[in-house]
């Protein structure tokens, strides 16, 4: 089958929602590193805004669009990627449990004091590495294989469920809400280092 063209829209998507979580981790991580400076008043509520971020819009609206449509449909078409996708789905599951230890590392530290820094900071350092290596395997795998192997049958219905996605979040101003938490914490917090 010739590979397709144009970009489907849930690619766009997908690339544009991987865009702004590679912000967050980035942010996450100069956050963490500010942290270790003499002298530093650091907000730790906007922390607690990029767990919350990571939280709600990757566990409850970027991964299930990808279980339930993009690697269903590479999975009706072929077999060469079930185990990437398997092991991404679960990692999917695994994303939330890793996001609660970090707030529990966060509340040590912001409880326990500077000690509790150096495992907050790991976890953080761990946590990003996963993020990002998660991502590219999506992106650098995942989503060529289905670039060549879905028909435009299955783009119309994957885009068609991304597209609906989107316009749910948009009527019930869900989108709005986490683009302007995203600006916070842009704004709010250390840039990369």
């Amino acid at each position: 089958m010739p590979a397709r063209i144009s970009t489907p829209i849930s690619i766009t998507i997908i690339q544009e929602e991987h865009e702004h979580l590679s912000n967050i981790m980035e942010r996450m991580l100069s956050f963490v590193r500010s942290l270790q400076e003499v002298n530093t008043n650091v907000d730790l509520s906007v922390f607690r805004a990029m767990l919350y971020y990571i939280g709600q819009y990757p566990e409850r609206v970027h991964h299930p669009k990808e279980d339930q449509f993009l690697f269903a449909k590479i999975k009706d078409r072929t077999h060469q990627l079930d185990v990437e996708l398997d092991n991404l789905s679960e990692q999917h599951s695994k994303g939330e449990l890793l996001a609660h230890r970090l707030l529990t590392a966060l509340q040590a530290y912001e409880f326990g004091g500077t000690e509790a820094l150096p495992h907050f900071r790991t976890l953080v350092e761990q946590y990003t590495h996963f993020y990002f290596a998660h991502m590219r395997m999506e992106e650098e795998r995942i989503i060529p294989v289905a670039l060549q192997v879905l028909n435009d049958a299955d783009w119309n219905i994957v885009d068609a469920a991304f597209l609906e996605n989107r316009k749910e979040m948009d009527d019930d101003g869900q989108r709005y809400h986490y683009d302007q938490l995203f600006s916070r914490i842009m704004s709010a917090s250390p840039g990369p280092q």
